[in-house]
């Protein structure tokens, strides 16, 4: 009974952070992302203050927190956002129709408010909240109630983010991880769109028990996003060229379990490889090709990492500091996933083959590295390969084509288009990405 219960206590509950785990921090509704790991010692920098992580341990992911003055000055303080008041503005939507506003006669001369900067500074020195200070900011506006409805959201909300900022606690998936990288740092995933990731995985039959083999070359958000579909069966073996694995430091911000990590193997295209005709010398100069296009593309060498991610136009080009988040924890570090796949593993793969092949390498030409790869993938198994491009999946459609290797070819090009959902204002976003690469996909064939 005793191991029992000591076995309970170990396992952690997903819903809830616990002590060393990543979490994706939301400021002010996606105007700011942070990955953090949560410790007692991490701190996350809002304005040119610094807030402890610590009130953020143990509370359920998709809270909500914002800056409160204590005794020993502001922290992070969890809240709960009332339904009633959203429907009590609803319903001043719709009774606003009726008048009629418009900003005409409004002019931005700065002279509407009467309350000066140091009036602001004495109310924080005498404890008053965020929403106290945008309240009062109304209230000494000259021309807030001339505005429209909308204008007063909007004015509203901008004082909010600046003097009553929201910090939003999520979890990090493979949804949340690739919007955020995609934001601010696309090259570093290899231009992958959160759409393209999901047809990734449903083109090549991702599902419980298979056996897929992966070329990730997007920093390990596509290991990552196979085995968070697995959920801790099948196995996720991650190959590559050469003698040095590929970068797949994203792996460790989806706080998998000891059990997923363990599913995560790497094993060298040579080792896998059924005629192992490759000699040292073809090795090395597997290598140094690949170093030099590294080299010549330095956005695409930078290895990922747990950082700070600000999406913000207005912040790219603000420096940020290095240590502005507290990222290592060494009470509490991550599994490490990408062991060295068994022996017995990779003979049972050799016999068998693998159920699924996903390829995401920007940097290597897709056709040789194919046809490297095929003997390891079973027959009527699907495959799915993404470029930024569509020439070097072109080229690859045409021979396999005329090897007669693989059925149901067919080159994807995904679409997405976002919408902004609030009452009498919902319409597609103003500004959105409108290139999200190709996919190749099939189903390879026993051909004679």
């Amino acid at each position: 009974m005793s191991q029992n219960k000591s076995q309970a206590v170990i396992i952690q509950n997903p819903r809830v952070t616990w002590e060393g785990c990543s979490v994706l921090l939301d400021i002010n509704d996606g105007d700011r992302l942070v990955f953090a790991r949560l410790s007692a010692a991490s701190t996350l920098k809002i304005g040119n203050k610094n807030f402890s992580l610590q009130p953020l341990i143990g509370c359920p992911f998709g809270s909500s927190f914002q800056i409160e003055i204590g005794d020993k000055g502001p922290f992070l303080s969890r809240f709960v956002a009332s339904i009633e008041g959203n429907n009590a503005q609803e319903k001043e939507d719709f009774e606003s129709q009726e008048i009629s506003k418009d900003n005409r006669a409004l002019v931005d001369n700065n002279k509407a408010q009467s309350l000066t900067g140091e009036d602001i500074d004495a109310m924080r020195r005498q404890g008053a909240t965020g929403d106290e200070i945008v309240d009062a900011l109304i209230k000494n506006s000259a021309t807030f109630e001339k505005k429209t409805l909308f204008s007063q959201e909007k004015y509203k909300l901008k004082k909010q983010k600046k003097y009553a900022p929201k910090v939003l606690l999520r979890r990090p998936v493979a949804r949340s991880i690739c919007e955020a990288y995609f934001k601010k740092y696309p090259a570093r995933i290899g231009f992958l769109r959160v759409d393209t990731l999901s047809l990734l995985l449903s083109m090549a039959n991702v599902s419980a028990n298979s056996d897929v083999l992966v070329v990730d070359m997007v920093g390990g958000l596509l290991t990552g996003a196979v085995a968070e579909r697995l959920g801790g069966t099948g196995y996720v073996c991650g190959t590559y060229l050469g003698g040095t694995p590929y970068p797949m430091d994203i792996v460790r911000i989806f706080n998998f379990s000891d059990e997923v990590c363990n599913r995560i193997v790497r094993a060298a295209l040579t080792e896998l490889s059924l005629t192992p005709t490759v000699t040292l010398e073809q090795i090395h100069q597997q290598e140094n090709e690949l170093n030099m296009e590294c080299l010549s593309n330095p956005q695409m060498s930078s290895s990922v990492s747990i950082e700070e991610i600000s999406p913000s136009e207005k912040e790219i080009s603000v420096p940020v500091p290095e240590n502005v988040v507290s990222l290592v924890n060494k009470m509490g570090k991550s599994t490490k996933a990408g062991n060295k796949a068994s022996q017995q593993a990779i003979e049972l793969w050799k016999e068998n083959g693998f159920s699924s092949l996903i390829i995401a390498a920007p940097e290597l030409d897709i056709w040789s590295l194919l046809q490297d790869i095929w003997p390891l993938l079973s027959n009527s198994a699907p495959f799915a390969i993404y470029h930024q491009y569509l020439q070097p999946l072109a080229t690859c459609m045409h021979n396999l084509q005329l090897g007669k290797m693989a059925i149901g070819l067919q080159i994807s090009e995904p679409w997405l288009r976002e919408y902004q959902v609030l009452p009498s204002r919902t319409h597609p976003c103003m500004q959105m990405n409108a290139f999200g690469g190709y996919i190749l996909s099939g189903t390879k064939i026993c051909s004679s």
